[in-house]
């Protein structure tokens, strides 16, 4: 009988989308979803989902156009003569400027003032953990860039780029990360995509990964990745709830795009 439902429900004409069918039948077919054992249903609700999302592209993530409050000459990064705070990172040293760091981010405000109360000398060296070389070196010379249009970040980079963006509430350049991330997703990267972006706070880039998941359901069903996903016990040990968050996606295409735009 479900599956026959399914089947009818494409005799639904897209201008017929109503605020029934967002608050009650989608909740049903997602509800059919978590607790359905049988792969033809689950198969017929991915189809159903895809179709509902529609065929216009998935919504592009906009940049923050931000001007940071200060910047150097470049010939001021990892300036050693010139600097008067440094940083460790894996075992490397990095010279940097207060001034520059302080008005970035309140991260790094902290980091140096808590430093300097510690030790009673801002010009001891700052610890940085956790985090690649080479990684701090690409954040680093957005400040001192004053932007990201000078910057080449390779793919194999742009997530904990993005990450240490987060972790230094470098807001422009997370969302730009957030970008480049969009721009190269595929079937391979998109699950694993989409934990960093909700472990690491960034909504822009999870919610383009839940349009991507609504378009590509079917195929992705195929893979125990995805499966693992929406199913598996470590998405909850995580904090996660990707089913939650591509009924409420799914949800806000199909208001917007059917509902809202024939008022």
């Amino acid at each position: 009988m479900v599956q026959s439902l399914l089947r009818d429900f494409s005799s639904i004409k897209e201008e017929e989308y109503n605020e029934e069918l967002v608050t009650e039948g989608l909740q049903l077919m997602f509800d059919i979803l978590k607790t359905s054992k049988n792969d033809s249903v689950i198969q017929q609700l991915a189809a159903i989902f895809t179709h509902c999302y529609g065929s216009s592209p998935i919504p592009s993530i906009p940049e923050i156009r931000k001007t940071l409050p200060a910047r150097l000459d470049p010939h001021f990064l990892n300036n050693k003569e010139m600097s008067d705070v440094t940083f460790l990172v894996e075992g490397k040293l990095f010279y940097a400027h207060k001034v520059l760091l302080v008005t970035a981010s309140n991260r790094f405000k902290t980091l140096m003032t808590n430093k300097s109360e510690q030790d009673g000398d801002s010009s001891k060296t700052i610890e940085i953990s956790d985090m690649k070389y080479h990684i701090f070196q690409m954040m680093m010379q957005y400040l001192y860039y004053g932007g990201t249009e000078s910057m080449e970040i390779p793919t194999a980079d742009i997530l904990e780029l993005l990450s240490a963006a987060s972790l230094f509430q470098l807001d422009a350049l997370q969302r730009h990360c957030e970008i480049l991330c969009s721009q190269t997703l595929s079937m391979e990267s998109a699950v694993n995509t989409y934990k960093y972006a909700k472990i690491h706070n960034a909504p822009e880039l999870a919610l383009f990964c839940e349009g991507f998941f609504l378009k590509h359901m079917k195929a992705l069903l195929e893979q125990d990745a995805f499966r693992q996903l929406i199913y598996g016990r470590s998405s909850k040990v995580q904090g996660l709830d990707p089913l939650q968050d591509l009924q409420s996606t799914l949800a806000e295409r199909v208001h917007s795009v059917y509902i809202t735009s024939r008022v």
